[in-house]
């Protein structure tokens, strides 16, 4: 069974969280001034796609640091 999350363990996963989501904003503006400034079709479709892998990576550093503070590391 798991045991219940101390407020020091709910503390870190909401600062997690948090700067997770300065993360995501940043990688949105920076992506979003990149696009604005690419014709290309070839050139803004490699930009989405290393958008939507840039998004998953920090979505899954959060994922892990979130799960390593739930078992007490």
């Amino acid at each position: 069974t798991e045991k219940p999350m101390t407020d020091e363990q709910k503390a870190r996963i909401a600062e997690v969280r948090q700067a997770t989501q300065a993360k995501l904003a940043q990688e949105d503006i920076m992506f979003k001034s990149s696009l604005a400034t690419t014709w290309d079709p070839e050139a803004r479709t490699a930009l989405e796609t290393n958008h939507r892998r840039d998004l998953q990576r920090i979505q899954d550093e959060r994922d892990s640091k979130i799960a390593k503070i739930r078992r007490g590391a």
